[in-house]
C-alpha cells in the first residue's frame, strides 16, 4: 500500500466512509444498542457496514472505536482493549482487499473520569499501536485539551504514523465547549507531530464549506467531514434528510474549497459516500481563497457607564433585587427607582434563584435600561439554556443596550421539581465565559463586561482561587463575592485581592433577624453568619434589628473597602427601605 503521505501528495482527495453509529442505528432492532459493542457480539453486521462503505468508493475506513474513551474514562479498559481489538481485526480484513486506509478512530474523551483526556487518549493510542494500527483520527473534538499530549506520545512510540484531529463546530464556528474553530484548528496546525486539521460532525456540508472559506488555511492538510445535513424528528426517531447527492456535490466544492481529505459524519450513509465518490471524479476547479479584509464596524461601540467606572477606579455599589414570582411589576420597578435614587450604580437581577421559577432577568434588565435609565446587571445561569440559546439571549440583551451580565453556573433544580423540570447544565460559566468571549471578539459592537461569582464562604476556598482564575482566563473581569459575615470570610477576600486581576464587589447581606441568621446558616448553599453576629440578633424586635442591620452592614463595608473595588449588597424578603437606609450610611 503506498505511504499515505505519497498518496495526499499524488492523488489527493482522500475519501473516508460515512457514519458507523449512525448507519448501524438505522437499522431495525439496534436503535438502543451500542455499536462499538457489536464487535464482540455481532462482527458479521460491523463487517458488513464496513464493505459496504467500501463498495461505495472510500479509500479510508474508520474503525468502530469512537466511545472507548468513555469505558477507559469508567475503568473498564479490558472492555476497552477488547472492542479495540476486535475493531482493528475487523477493518483491517475488510479494508485489505480494497487497498484502503484504516484509521483509528477516537472520540472526544470524557472530561472527569477517571483518567485525564490527555491519558485516556494516550491509553487508546498504546492499545491501538499494538494491533499494528498507525493511522489515527481524532474526531468531534470540544477543545485542544489532551492533544499536544497525544501527539507527541504518537510520534515518539511510532515516528510515521499519520494523525488527524477534528474538531466539531456549529454553524457560528464555536464548539460544545465555548471555543472559536478557527482558534483551535490554528492551536493544532502549530503542533509539528499533527498531519492534518479539520471539522467534522455538528454542521452540515454547506455550512462547514462556508466556514473553512473564512480563514487561512493554506499549508496545512485540511480535513472536512459534515454530518448529512441536519437532524429532524420522525416518530421517536432522529434521523437525517440530506439528499446523498447534494452532499457529493457539496463535498466536491470542499475539496475545490482546499481540503486533502473528506468524509461523512452522523447521517451519512454508503449511498452519500458513493455521490461523493461519483462528485470527486469530475473535473474540480482548484478554489482560490480570497484575500481577508479586515472586517468594517457599521458603528461605534455603545457605551458602559459601568465598565468605565470600574476602570476610573471609582467604588462601585450594586444592589440586587429578586424578580417578581408574578406579572406584577409594580413593586420591582418601584424598588428600582428607590435603589437609583439612594445610590445604587448598578442593579442586579438574579436569574431564577434557588432554582424557583421567577421573571425572566435579562427580559427585566431591558426594561428597566430602556424605562428607567438604570444600569442594570442581569444574571445567567447555565441551568436553563444550552449555547444556542445562550446566544440568542446575549444577542437580544446587546441590542437593548445592556452590556454587562453575570455569569453563574446556577442552584440545581429543587429535587421535588426532578420529575416535571429538567436542568440543561451543558456547561459551566467557566465555558459560558469563554463564549461569550468569542462573541466579543467576532459578533458584537459592543463587548460585554463579564462577571462571575466568588464564594468566600466555601470550606475549600483554594479551590474557589482555583476556578475564579480559571473564569479570568476565560474572559471573567469582575466578581460579585457571596456575603461578608465571618472573620473566615474576610480572611478570604483579602487573599482573592492578593490573587486576582479582576475586580471585586465584596458581598454585603443585611441579617434581619435571629430566625433569618440561623435559616442562612443551615439552609442556604454559600451562606456563613458567625456565632457573634448571629448572637446579636437574639431577643430583637423587627425595628431593633433592622437598625442592627444597617450598623453591621456598614461595619462590615468599612472592613471590606481596603481589599475591593466596591459593594455587592443584598436586599432581603423585598426590604427596599431598609436597603435605602444602608445606601445612604455608604454614600
Amino acid at each position: 500500500m503506498k505511504d499515505i503521505r505519497a498518496f495526499l501528495a499524488e492523488e489527493a482527495p482522500l475519501l473516508f466512509d460515512g457514519a458507523m453509529g449512525t448507519y448501524f442505528t438505522s437499522h431495525p432492532g439496534r436503535a438502543a444498542e451500542r455499536c462499538e459493542t457489536a464487535n464482540l457480539t455481532d462482527p458479521a453486521s460491523i463487517a458488513a457496514i464496513h464493505r459496504t462503505y467500501l463498495e461505495a468508493g472510500c479509500r479510508a475506513i474508520k474503525t468502530n472505536t469512537f466511545t472507548v474513551g468513555v469505558d477507559l474514562a469508567s475503568g473498564n479498559e479490558e472492555t476497552a482493549q477488547q472492542i479495540i481489538g476486535a475493531a482493528c481485526r475487523l477493518a483491517r480484513e475488510c479494508a485489505g482487499p480494497y487497498d484502503a486506509y484504516v484509521f483509528a478512530d477516537l472520540g472526544p474523551a470524557p472530561a472527569g473520569g477517571a483518567l485525564s483526556r490527555a491519558e485516556n487518549y494516550c491509553k487508546q493510542v498504546s492499545l491501538f499501536l499494538e494491533q499494528g494500527i498507525t493511522h489515527f483520527l481524532v474526531e468531534t473534538l470540544p477543545s485542544c485539551e489532551g492533544i499536544p499530549e497525544l501527539a507527541r506520545h504518537l510520534k515518539t512510540c511510532c515516528p510515521n504514523a499519520f494523525l488527524i484531529v477534528s474538531f466539531a463546530v456549529a454553524m457560528d464556528g464555536s464548539t460544545r465547549e465555548g471555543y472559536a474553530g478557527e482558534t483551535l484548528f490554528q492551536d493544532a496546525a502549530a503542533l509539528p507531530e499533527i498531519d492534518a486539521v479539520g471539522f467534522n460532525c455538528v454542521s452540515g456540508p454547506r455550512h462547514l464549506l462556508e466556514y473553512i472559506r473564512k480563514f487561512q488555511h493554506q499549508g496545512v492538510r485540511l480535513s472536512v467531514m459534515p454530518n448529512a445535513g441536519y437532524p429532524a424528528v420522525l416518530g421517536r426517531r432522529i434521523v437525517y434528510q440530506g439528499e446523498p447527492a447534494y452532499f457529493g456535490e457539496k463535498l466536491a466544492e470542499i475539496v475545490q474549497a482546499g481540503a486533502q481529505i473528506v468524509g461523512g459524519c452522523c447521517g451519512t450513509t454508503p449511498d452519500h459516500i458513493a455521490k461523493t465518490a461519483k462528485a470527486l471524479t469530475k473535473p474540480l476547479q482548484v478554489f482560490v481563497q480570497p484575500r481577508r479584509e479586515p472586517v468594517s464596524v457599521p458603528s461605534a461601540p455603545q457605551a458602559n457607564p459601568l465598565s468605565e467606572k470600574l476602570d476610573a477606579g471609582r467604588r462601585v455599589i450594586a444592589v440586587e433585587l429578586d424578580p417578581p414570582a408574578d406579572d406584577d411589576i409594580s413593586f420591582f420597578l418601584d424598588g428600582v427607582q428607590a435603589l437609583r435614587n439612594a445610590g445604587a450604580d448598578v442593579v442586579t437581577i438574579a436569574d431564577c434563584p434557588i432554582g424557583r421559577p421567577r421573571a425572566d432577568s435579562s427580559l427585566l434588565a431591558c426594561k428597566i435600561k430602556r424605562e428607567l435609565g438604570v444600569e442594570p446587571l442581569p444574571h445567567m445561569t447555565c441551568r436553563d439554556r444550552n449555547l444556542n440559546a445562550a446566544k440568542a439571549l446575549l444577542l437580544g440583551l446587546s441590542m437593548e443596550g445592556v452590556h454587562n451580565v453575570l455569569l453563574v453556573t446556577g442552584d440545581p433544580i429543587p429535587s421535588e421539581s426532578r420529575d416535571e423540570v429538567k436542568s440543561v447544565f451543558n456547561f459551566n460559566s467557566r465555558t459560558l465565559a469563554r463564549y461569550v468571549t468569542g462573541l466579543n471578539e467576532t459578533v458584537l459592537r459592543t463587548p460585554f463586561r463579564l462577571f462571575g461569582a466568588l464564594n468566600l464562604n466555601a470550606k475549600n476556598f483554594a479551590m474557589q482561587l482555583k476556578i475564579a482564575r480559571e473564569k479570568e482566563e476565560n474572559g471573567i473581569t469582575g466578581f460579585l463575592t457571596q456575603p461578608v459575615l465571618s472573620k473566615e470570610a474576610l480572611d478570604n477576600l483579602k487573599l482573592a485581592r492578593q490573587t486576582l486581576q479582576g475586580k471585586i464587589l465584596a458581598g454585603i447581606y443585611p441579617v434581619v433577624s435571629y430566625k433569618n441568621a440561623c435559616f442562612l446558616n443551615n439552609e442556604i448553599a454559600g451562606m456563613r453568619i458567625s456565632s457573634e453576629i448571629t448572637a446579636r440578633y437574639e431577643g430583637k424586635d423587627r425595628g431593633a434589628a433592622e437598625d442592627l442591620a444597617v450598623r453591621v452592614s456598614a461595619a462590615i463595608a468599612g472592613e471590606t473597602a481596603p481589599f475591593s473595588d466596591g459593594f455587592y449588597l443584598m436586599t432581603p424578603f423585598k426590604r427596599v427601605p431598609l436597603m435605602v437606609r444602608i445606601l445612604e450610611q455608604l454614600s
